[in-house]
């Protein structure tokens, strides 16, 4: 088996900044996430905050594994799996990625344009569609720059607005909230139906593809082992953000919604129904945040979709480089067109759907038997309370797999 070759001890920073953590939070509170906590909150009031708390610290955990892999040993997630796997079980393994992540991402980023558009149309009014192509063209010029410290600035000023958009109209609500503080340590389900609403908030916020984008994300901020604990306290911070953001929606929609007999289906109607209660500048407010994750989404996606594919097939991570364009290109052109076009890729969705619901179990525990090698990870190799988190996270990751199996199956939800 061919190992890389670890960092020595004695690499430095690359530079100074925000740190790629930003990127993976930016990316996990898309218009799924905001919709899929609206709902919560507007159906359970606060009762189900506890699946969000855990959605972060299942997030920590599986992207700190990801971060320690790229430091200490110079690959991405997508590499590890080229050089760990041979002959066809390595064309199966690349496939899956280049399936599960490459034409997911693509048929997903239909909503993160539409997503952001809904925000944009309800603080500004104005046509969909057209706001859709321009949200895509602007994701266009920052990936096609290939400046990725541009990329990674324009994701913490979009989680910034989100953060304020979201945080400040949660805060205002707050006070109505229900218990606020024992659907956040206590964790319980009000009803039969609540087990699918819990899964998919853990599910909106645990994905695949930042793992692979993380691990190679590290590379461009840190150069070797000595940025782990800068690199740690970078992702505790910024996904510690996101999560409070997925909290502060929830909080809004059971501090407005649980109790007022509201019909929501969408995070477009939590919008319009907070104008009523909290004045326009609520409505406006959220449907900025909305824009907010709709537009970090676009971006994301398109750029983990390439940086999976590149590791997966062995080609170098420069998002210069043209099949790395070629790639996000792609991506981002199929989102636009099926957005303008008004065309719901059901099928692609369907697809991408099952291949998550292999790729997010085998990936999470492929991600935990790397860390454990010593001759691969040496001295940063997992210790046993890492095993412990990373095992609980694993088992919780095989159940959303087999959840999102057995919906695409029609046998669940």
């Amino acid at each position: 088996m061919s190992q890389p070759s670890p960092h020595e001890t004695n690499a430095a920073p690359r530079r100074r900044g925000v740190g790629p953590g930003w990127i993976v939070a930016a990316a996990f509170i898309g218009p799924g996430t905001v919709t899929t906590a609206t709902l919560a909150g507007a159906r359970y009031g606060s009762a189900l905050l506890w699946a969000l708390a855990f959605s972060a610290a299942a997030t920590m955990v599986l992207q700190e594994m990801a971060a320690r892999l790229g430091l200490v040993t110079g690959q991405g997630l997508g590499e590890a799996v080229r050089r760990r796997f041979h002959g066809g079980a390595r064309v199966l393994a690349v496939a899956l990625v280049v399936g599960a992540i490459g034409l997911g991402n693509a048929a997903y980023q239909t909503g993160n344009l539409l997503g952001g558009a809904l925000g944009v149309e309800g603080a500004l009014g104005g046509d969909l569609r057209l706001w859709a192509a321009l949200i895509g063209g602007v994701a266009a010029v920052l990936l096609w720059s290939g400046n990725y410290r541009i990329v990674e600035r324009t994701m913490v000023a979009l989680v910034l607005v989100m953060s304020a958009a979201f945080v400040v109209t949660a805060l205002r609500v707050l006070p109505a909230v229900d218990a606020p503080l024992a659907g956040l340590l206590v964790p319980r389900l009000p009803d039969a139906d609540a087990i699918l609403v819990a899964v998919g908030l853990v599910g909106t916020t645990v994905v695949p593809y930042n793992l692979f984008l993380h691990a190679t994300a590290v590379g461009e901020r840190w150069s070797g082992p000595e940025g782990l604990g800068a690199a740690r306290m970078d992702l505790v911070l910024s996904i510690g953000v996101g999560g409070l953001v997925s909290m502060a929606i929830l909080v809004t929609a059971a501090g407005t919604l649980a109790s007022s007999g509201t019909e929501v289906t969408s995070a477009a109607d939590m919008a319009r129904a907070l104008e009523p209660i909290l004045g326009p500048w609520a409505g406006v407010a959220f449907a900025v945040g909305l824009f907010a994750a709709g537009m970090t989404s676009a971006i994301t996606a398109p750029l983990a979709a390439a940086y999976a594919v590149a590791g997966a097939v062995g080609w170098p991570a420069d998002l210069r480089d043209r099949r790395l364009r070629a790639v996000w290109i792609t991506v981002l052109g199929v989102g636009v067109l099926l957005a303008v076009l008004g065309i719901r890729p059901v099928p692609a969705i369907v697809f991408a759907q099952a291949a998550n619901g292999i790729l997010l179990p085998t990936i999470a525990a492929f991600l935990l038997l790397v860390v454990n090698d010593r001759e691969w990870m040496g001295a940063r190799a997992n210790g046993l309370p890492a095993n412990l988190l990373g095992g609980v996270v694993v088992l919780v990751a095989t159940l959303l797999g087999l959840r999102a199996l057995a919906s695409v199956l029609g046998l669940w939800g």
